[in-house]
């Protein structure tokens, strides 16, 4: 697929792609996501990806599955991304950001011989994705910055409140959600949440939660 791809639907989408595992990660549609890649097989991966459709799926491993396991089991839930903006350094590593498109389920893992997974996925389930700022009128805004607040005061974290305010719920929720200090479980939570709206509401439960627990990383910067 050329440059300046559209993506309609399902139908513009890989069936079967690289995939990324990484620990409390998430990747949304339209969300964007920096990654500094220099493992061998991932520099691989992206070689590849940028030869054919420009695409990897971020996924994370099974919580359980421990960090010794150079494949570790996969969750079932991951995101495609585009590669939109790509850089060498000179020192074996790649600079980029894939920009979100749509959630995929994990249908199998491929035998491969590339160093990098592949696997079968589909699209079925996330119609919505493909959908941009679909729901946005839905999503309590309100109770979302109320929640923020509260959480930036008790971390000290220092916020782009001018952006804040003028980004529509969809960019704010997906910010916010990708952003955010949560960890493995929450971030599969809110990636899987249905729809806009429902992640919002997820976003703010956690929130929450993580403020009666006295939780955050104070030295963490929203921006």
């Amino acid at each position: 697929m050329g440059m300046n791809a559209v993506y309609n639907g399902a139908e513009d989408c890989p069936l079967v792609i690289p995939v990324f595992p990484l620990t409390g990660a998430l990747l949304l549609p339209r969300g964007q996501m920096p990654l500094n890649i220099f493992e061998p097989r991932y520099l691989a991966m992206i070689d590849d990806a940028i030869r054919s459709h420009r695409i990897v799926g971020i996924i994370q491993p099974e919580p359980e599955s421990g960090r010794q396991s150079s494949a570790p089991p996969l969750l079932h839930v991951g995101c495609i991304g585009r590669i939109t903006q790509f850089a060498e350094t000179g020192d074996d590593r790649y600079i980029l950001t894939l920009t979100g498109i749509s959630r995929f389920r994990l249908i199998e893992e491929l035998s491969v011989t590339t160093p990098y997974r592949q696997a079968r996925v589909s699209y079925d389930d996330y119609a919505i994705d493909f959908t941009a700022r679909a729901g946005e009128d839905e999503v309590d805004r309100n109770g979302l910055l109320k929640a923020l607040r509260a959480f930036a005061k008790a971390n000290d974290l220092k916020i782009d409140w001018k952006g804040v305010n003028e980004a529509p719920n969809e960019a704010l929720v997906n910010a916010l959600a990708m952003m955010c200090p949560f960890g493995p479980r929450e971030k599969q939570a809110l990636l899987e949440a249905p729809d806009l709206r429902t992640r919002a509401e997820v976003l703010v439960a956690i929130t929450e939660i993580e403020l009666a627990r006295g939780g955050g990383d104070p030295e963490t910067t929203l921006q």
